[in-house]
């Protein structure tokens, strides 16, 4: 069974910055993508950022020149580095892991770490 690990979150003020991990331990043969999604309050889960295997990204236009997304391939970990952060990323951000474990593809969920930006 693979599980996230999250940390970095917390509470900054708008302009701030934080950076986010995540690390997968478990049965994994190879890593297909990982990424960051996050759920405000009354809002449906959306992805912020996620990298491929190679090195190819794809972010949310709302975070795109603010936020980038890293792996560390051989610690099977995940980073979100967040500059210039507004009130309005304010969510819990999931760590979400699409891995292949022998003849299967599999997806797992962090539990969600909380970033809120307010003054």
């Amino acid at each position: 069974q693979v599980q996230l690990v999250e940390s970095g979150g917390g509470l900054v003020q708008p302009g701030g910055s934080l950076r986010l991990s995540c690390a997968a331990s478990g049965s994994i043969w190879s890593v297909n993508a990982m990424g960051w999604y996050r759920q405000a309050p009354g809002k449906e889960r959306e992805l912020v950022a996620v990298v491929s295997s190679g090195t190819s990204t794809n972010y949310a236009d709302s975070v795109k020149g603010r936020f980038t997304i890293s792996r560390d391939n051989a610690k099977n970990t995940v980073y979100l580095q967040m500059n210039s952060l507004k009130p309005e990323d304010t969510a819990v951000y999931y760590c979400n892991i699409n891995y292949r474990d022998g003849a299967w593809n599999y997806v797992r969920w962090g539990q969600g770490t909380q970033v809120t930006i307010s003054s």
